[in-house]
């Protein structure tokens, strides 16, 4: 059988129920990854959710087939078990973690491809439409609280601090309004970029009272919480310095939601990627660039991962807890899945996709679950990328999983949501 590199096209039994195991551990420095088990990754439910008839979005050729690109996240709301996850057919869906079936639905006026926030203290749900809105619904019952219209699509998850949410649109707003009644505490806005832009903006991130955002003219700014008002002294320019003769410079946009993490020399260090000019490390504090990776191109998704120092079973009492070194992973789909080293950019291992894209990696039982546009879900090894298992259920997957113990959901491009699980090999 002829597979590419990075295609793993395991058949997955159904069976089993979806559950949140808390009490998962992590893998040690030399992880339990380190040679392919097998059957290491299986399907536990799925379920379809979109109507071919009502599906709206992105439309694309791909295998002499025309699959809708499937964009939102699920959101976990892990003590009730409950997932809630948009659709290209106008819906937000809330299911039940352990079979998928639905709870309810509520409609709105465009495609749901943003991730859904949910706020447990007042068990509601806030999600963005292509319809122009960021909704509150009550996650019990499917109402609706608030709906606050932006004018333009709202395709990335809000973000909370305490009283106050903070999202941006397509038409690069960005908005902080009150959580409970929706109404406005300020916007900011930057002139959209004339020229070719990808798909789909960016998200919003926040730290220390401060909101960064990145826009379509390949800008990233902080904003005061408190005002909107810029807490640098200019926005920040990732496109300077772009080599005009590359294809990649034909873009402008900056779509990679900023990841915000701490550096041992810099405090708190934002991280973000250009289309056309790489991955970069900026001091949160000032707007300076600390490093760059400029072969790291067509990124539009980055993710920082890390886990804490531990000792395995079978260690010493007495012995040195083991550390592994944090990696950013950038996901591009013109040159892989890419691991640098978030203190200097460096590159730790790459992987190239044949075809397609892939997104971001998302941290799971001290492996990565990785969708794939052209060959499904792998599960795959952060120490050197190397493939561990996976799953081709067809058409692909556009948008990241979300990962709770060892169950993971992820929405195909089909419109079908899969509960995957992860099941470490004996030690």
């Amino acid at each position: 059988m002829n597979r590419p590199a990075f295609a793993f096209l395991l058949g997955a039994a159904l069976g089993g129920c979806a559950r949140f195991d808390g009490s998962d551990r992590t893998a040690p420095d030399v992880p339990l990854w380190f040679t392919r088990p097998g059957g290491a990754l299986s399907v536990t439910a799925r379920r379809v959710l979109s109507a071919d008839a009502r599906r709206i979005g992105d439309v694309r050729e791909f295998s002499n087939r025309r699959p809708i690109s499937e964009r939102s996240v699920p959101t976990l709301d892990v003590q009730n078990g409950r997932v809630f996850v948009g659709t290209s057919d106008k819906g937000l869906y809330a299911l039940r973690a352990s079979d998928l079936s639905t709870l309810w639905r509520f409609e709105t006026g465009g495609a749901v491809m943003s991730e859904p926030l949910f706020d447990n203290e007042l068990d509601v749900v806030y999600f963005g439409s292509h319809d122009g809105a960021l909704y509150a619904v009550r996650a019990s019952t499917g109402e609706l609280v608030w709906r606050y219209n932006t004018g333009s699509a709202v395709g990335r998850q809000p973000v909370r601090d305490r009283e106050r949410l903070f999202f941006s649109n397509a038409s690069d707003y960005i908005f902080a309004i009150d959580r409970r009644s929706g109404k406005t505490h300020w916007q900011a806005h930057r002139t959209p970029a004339m020229g070719m832009e990808i798909a789909g903006h960016a998200g919003v991130a926040f730290d220390q009272n401060r909101v960064f955002a990145a826009f379509s003219d390949g800008h990233v700014a902080a904003l005061n919480a408190d005002s909107g008002t810029e807490a640098w002294p200019d926005a920040l320019d990732l496109l300077a310095g772009a080599d005009a003769s590359t294809e990649a410079a034909r873009y402008l946009d900056v779509d990679t939601t900023p990841v915000v993490a701490s550096h041992p020399q810099h405090g708190r260090v934002i991280y973000v990627a250009a289309y056309s000019t790489g991955v970069f490390a900026i001091a949160a504090a000032t707007g300076t660039i600390l490093w760059r990776n400029d072969r790291a191109l067509g990124v539009a998704d980055v993710t920082y991962w890390s886990e804490p120092a531990h000792r395995p079973e079978g260690m010493p009492a007495d012995a040195p807890p083991l550390a592994t070194p944090p990696l950013l992973l950038a996901s591009s789909g013109s040159t892989g899945l890419w691991a640098l080293d978030p203190l200097t950019g460096e590159m730790q291992w790459r992987v190239r996709v044949p075809e397609g894209g892939v997104t971001a990696a998302v941290p799971i039982a001290g492996a990565l679950l990785v969708g794939s546009t052209g060959h499904g879900l792998h599960l795959i090894s952060p120490l050197n990328g190397k493939g561990i298992d996976g799953i081709d259920p067809g058409l692909g997957f556009s948008s990241p999983a979300v990962a709770f113990g060892r169950t993971a959901y992820a929405l195909s491009n089909a419109g079908t949501l899969f509960a995957v699980q992860v099941n470490p090999p004996g030690r």
